[in-house]
């Protein structure tokens, strides 16, 4: 379910870039769930052509899922297929981290696959004509060898697997069979209904995926000298296997084609995000235990990941490994030469790594994740509330059971009176439960116990990011239309009051750009990993 300032920012993100109309689409979609085309043209109360096109740009920079569902008939009529409309929350707010994107690219395979990767972003999904067209149009070399290398550039993106073939433009999602149907019983009636939703939700987006084997495949024509015929080679061979040769080039030929003129690619953002949360674990290890410890989970992280499967930390799918491999990859990098196979132990120890039977180390990445969540809201505490009150919210965390008000003043060292105050302040700001104990008896006792639910406040912190992400952009957005003029100046006649006000707004941009990013961070923190 996203949250009240969740839809407001992804309705900021999308106004901002393509209008009005396509943001009321969006944000129809995101207050009402999946709906069909007749639903959102009543919903919005837009005219269908423009709902239509509304659909078709946000489906083509991958933000809506088109899917077809059998849904059952009335009393004596057939099953009827009905197309809706999937909002998939999530590739909005990515628009804010482009530019990590593109830096990660940039750092691990060079410019030219940078700039492959920008196109792509502007413009959702494009085939690999569009995407050579596009490159070569940019450059007055050789045309031929410019294609070449972008084409090479362009493999090396989806062999990285930061590219992808877009996913099926309307899968289609059978009624639910005999087995699925009791599971989807159990539980109260509330439960029942957002458990059919979320699967129906999950089914679409799991049907549109192509098949793995598909998803990073680029089919190129491979003739090179090596595999021409010569001469000799000619005469030798039996006519069957030459002709059989020639319908296989031939066949070759045609799929490049088709792969470069038909196939849609599209940006894969789970490969993004696995990088940065593998960059905030590392960085989290090296703020709390020391360097060897992140070296250690940074070699680990490398070599398992091919089997890193989801961003989410406790379904990671990452592989364990023996000691031996560990080592190796540690070796690998300058910082990792230095250490021996005794302080690569006792790093694996400091990490927790578990260890099986078999001597194969496992990484607890979900443990290092909840860390840097604590963390995370800790500062939040400490910043807003006074480090008597982060003292007092540290022990309710780490204990994660109730405790009384005398118990909680006691252990923290802090006045009964301002105990009950601060705790009172933060259960008033959702950030502490509280329940009341009354004794039986001839006296009656009135006793506060409290408590950190994280799964609501968690939910609720995010939803403060998702505030503040919303401040930052509409502040962002009101410099930038104040300074229009300057900004529209050439550099050179920028002087005086002018140049005082340009390099003003360029400060106060900097600053909230990188505020922005800061931010951003810790919102993957919660919404992503």
């Amino acid at each position: 379910m996203v949250t009240q300032y969740g839809i407001k920012l992804a309705v900021h993100i999308i106004t901002t870039h393509f209008g009005e109309l396509v943001a009321k689409v969006c944000q129809c979609l995101l207050q009402k769930g999946t709906l069909t085309l007749g639903e959102i043209i009543r919903f919005s109360e837009l005219t269908p052509q423009q709902v239509k096109n509304s659909l078709l740009v946000l489906i083509q920079h991958n933000c809506v899922q088109a899917f077809a569902i059998e849904q059952e008939g009335a009393f004596g009529e057939a099953p009827k297929v009905v197309t809706q409309y999937l909002l998939v929350f999530e590739n909005i707010i990515h628009r804010m981290r482009f530019s990590k994107f593109l830096s990660t690219v940039s750092q691990e395979l060079g410019k030219e696959c940078e700039e492959l990767l920008e196109g792509l972003l502007q413009h959702g999904r494009l085939t690999v004509e569009q995407v050579l067209s596009r490159a070569t149009s940019n450059l007055n070399e050789g045309h031929s060898a410019v294609q070449d290398s972008v084409r090479k550039s362009f493999i090396r993106l989806a062999s990285a697997r930061y590219v992808e073939r877009c996913p099926a433009s309307e899968p289609f999602l059978a009624l639910p069979t005999d087995e699925e149907t009791p599971a989807k019983k159990r539980g109260p009636k509330s439960a029942k209904v957002a458990e059919v939703l979320e699967t129906i939700e999950q089914r679409a987006l799991a049907a549109a995926v192509p098949m793995e084997a598909k998803r990073f495949l680029i089919i190129t024509n491979s003739r090179t000298n090596h595999g021409e015929n010569s001469e000799q080679s000619t005469s030798t061979e039996k006519l069957g296997e030459k002709r059989k040769h020639d319908v296989l080039e031939v066949d070759r030929e045609l799929g490049a084609k088709v792969c470069e003129k038909e196939v849609l690619w599209r940006p894969n953002f789970e490969e993004f995000l696995l990088r940065l949360r593998n960059e905030v674990c590392v960085a989290n290890v090296r703020s709390r235990m020391d360097e060897g410890a992140a070296i250690v989970l940074r070699a680990m992280l490398e070599a398992t990941r091919a089997s890193q499967t989801t961003v989410k930390a406790e379904n990671s799918g990452a592989a364990p490994l023996s000691l031996g491999t560990i080592s190796e990859e540690v070796i690998k990098s300058p910082e990792g030469r230095s250490m021996t196979l005794e302080r690569i132990k006792a790093s694996l120890s400091q990490l927790g790594c578990k260890q099986s039977v078999d001597e194969l180390y496992s990484i607890d990445l979900k443990s290092i994740i909840e860390s840097a969540q604590n963390d995370e809201v800790e500062s939040i505490v400490l910043k807003r509330y006074g480090r008597e009150a982060y003292r007092m919210f540290r022990l309710l965390l780490k204990t994660c059971q109730l405790l009384e008000t005398d118990k909680i003043s006691d252990t923290t060292f802090v006045e009964k009176k301002d105990t009950a105050m601060i705790l009172y302040k933060l259960w008033k700001d959702d950030y502490l439960i509280m329940e009341k104990l009354i004794t039986q008896g001839p006296r009656q006792l009135q006793f506060l116990l409290w408590k950190v639910n994280k799964q609501t406040l968690w939910k609720h912190v995010l939803d403060e990011m998702y505030h503040a992400a919303l401040n930052l952009t509409q502040r962002m957005a009101y410099e930038l239309d104040q300074g229009r003029e300057i900004l529209q100046q050439a550099r050179e006649k920028i002087v005086g009051e002018s140049k005082k006000k340009f390099e003003r707004l360029r400060k106060v941009r900097m600053l909230l750009e990188s505020s922005l990013m800061k931010l951003d961070d810790a919102i993957m923190l919660f919404q992503d990993f």
